[in-house]
């Protein structure tokens, strides 16, 4: 108890120097409605990348439609997913893949094809890696809106 006491005198006496080393004098310089803003040049580079990623990633610059996917892997086992998504990537970063919990499988499923053809090119290539088998599905994928269509039909 007594040094509960001793603690808080300690403390008080602190608080007591801090609050009393401030200045509380008001300066009233010439021209009291100017404001003076230092920025760093860093801010505005992360503002524009900021604006990149949100033009990315907006409602309009992505679309869904019918297209197909390959599922990679279909497991009970959250390590055998995570293994086999960092496989993909590292042997096909342009895949987008996309791990989806149902409960109690992990599905991995990856890329994002409009035509049938074009998966099956892929299933081919990621046989290799997945000897249990590659298969392609329908699924609702992302479609990336390009400019020239976009400035042609603005309603998209």
């Amino acid at each position: 108890m007594r040094y509960m006491k001793s603690v808080l005198l300690v403390g008080a006496i602190f608080i007591t120097a801090v609050l009393s080393a401030q200045d509380t004098t008001w300066k009233k310089e010439a021209d009291s409605n100017s404001v003076m803003v230092h920025k760093d040049q860093r801010l505005d580079m992360l503002v524009k990348k900021q604006i990149e990623i949100n033009e990315e990633t907006s409602r309009n610059a992505r679309r869904s439609a019918k297209g197909f996917r390959l599922m990679v892997i279909n497991t009970d086992k959250r390590e055998d997913a995570i293994a086999a998504k960092t496989k993909v990537y590292t042997y096909f970063p342009e895949l987008k893949a996309y791990l989806i919990y149902q409960s109690p499988y992990f599905k991995l499923k990856v890329g994002n094809f409009k035509e049938r053809k074009d998966a099956e090119t892929y299933q081919k290539k990621l046989d290799n890696y997945f000897p249990k088998g590659v298969f392609v599905i329908n699924d609702i994928i992302e479609v990336k809106l390009d400019k020239e269509s976009e400035l042609a039909d603005p309603a998209l």
